[in-house]
């Protein structure tokens, strides 16, 4: 079984998404017997911003922008799990989660449009996101309506075909030292507890 491991925040040691994707990787390899990890750091190895340039078309040599694309495409098709560490930015994903999602949403392989309207492809997979935000954005928070990270992440994932993304999430990160402490102590607590096969 292939797993797919995304990290995203460009904080390195000091981001609070690493640690729990990590958790939620060693607690995924405790429980499914030779799990094969590749794993995507999307700020150490930033993919463009997407162009035209780096869709792939029909030529039968790509491009090594379209190759680059290529190779992340199978990459995220060729894993039964997917692990992605998602920190908020400015009420939304970083740009460099972004850009990779921007080459796994691609019409013909993960989706398709139909009579009906769009239809995903890339069901069956399992997804966890780990979510990490400086401030409180939960349901029934005062600031619910600026979060775009989870929302956004399930709209995504839904127009592919995975239903049922769970979701980790710790935050109010930046509401102090006590509450950095709670908030990712618990979020390391589900991680542990995680489901693992």
């Amino acid at each position: 079984m292939k797993l797919l491991h995304i990290d995203s925040s460009i904080l390195g040691e000091n981001a609070a998404s690493r640690p729990l994707t990590a958790a939620i990787v060693k607690r995924l390899k405790s429980g499914i017997p030779g799990l094969d990890v590749a794993y995507r750091d999307l700020a150490a190895e930033p993919l463009p911003h997407l162009t035209l340039a780096h869709m792939p078309g029909g030529e039968d040599t790509p491009s090594p922008d379209q190759a680059e694309s290529l190779k992340t495409l199978e990459e995220f098709l060729a894993a039964e799990i997917v692990v992605i560490g998602a920190p908020m930015y400015n009420f939304t994903i970083p740009s460099q989660l972004k850009a990779w999602i921007d080459r796994v949403l691609i019409a013909g392989k993960t989706f398709r449009y139909t009579d009906k309207g769009s239809e995903g492809l890339a069901g069956g997979k399992r997804v966890i996101i780990a979510v990490s935000r400086g401030g409180l954005y939960g349901p029934g928070s005062p600031s619910e309506s600026a979060e775009h990270v989870e929302s956004y992440l399930r709209s995504a994932m839904a127009f592919i075909g995975i239903d049922n993304p769970e979701f980790i999430i710790a935050e109010g990160l930046k509401l102090g030292p006590e509450q950095y402490d709670a908030a990712l102590t618990g979020a390391l607590k589900e991680a542990a507890e995680l489901r693992a096969a």
